[in-house]
């Protein structure tokens, strides 16, 4: 087994302690907030088989820092407006990391500390993707 510099676990303990974290209380709150941007990074497979928080946008964890930075041939406009940015995975993870290396480029964001994980049994309202099956 090959030894590690640094954990996995160590890289989001560190990256927590630079960040905004959001309560899911407090997400569920700002859910109708036009001046706030959910951000669902979880796989397309995740969304399809969970569920996803309604008039979140979903951007692919491996793209982000490509849609948010104006001078990438990728960016989003979306990421260009003057709002509450708040990113989510499933537990936080990949999303304190994400907002980690933000944070670095610039760009002003937190996260959903408990990630969707604890979302729908806190309350918070959740959509189903549409089937793609025909009838």
């Amino acid at each position: 087994m090959k030894t590690l510099k640094t954990t996995a676990a160590d890289m989001v303990k560190t990256a927590r302690a630079q960040i905004e974290e959001i309560e899911t209380k407090d997400l569920i709150g700002m859910i109708d907030n036009p001046d706030v941007v959910i951000v669902d990074i979880r796989d397309i497979r995740e969304r399809q088989r969970s569920g996803f928080i309604p008039g979140s946008v979903h951007a692919p964890r491996g793209m982000i820092e490509f849609w948010i930075d104006p001078d990438s041939p990728y960016y989003k406009e979306v990421f260009g407006q003057d709002k509450k940015y708040i990113f989510h995975c499933a537990s936080g993870w990949r999303s304190a990391l994400t907002v980690a290396g933000l944070k670095e480029m610039g760009f002003d964001a937190a996260h959903l500390k408990e990630g969707f994980s604890t979302w729908a049994d806190q309350g918070g309202p959740v959509e189903m993707p549409e089937s793609k099956e025909k009838d």
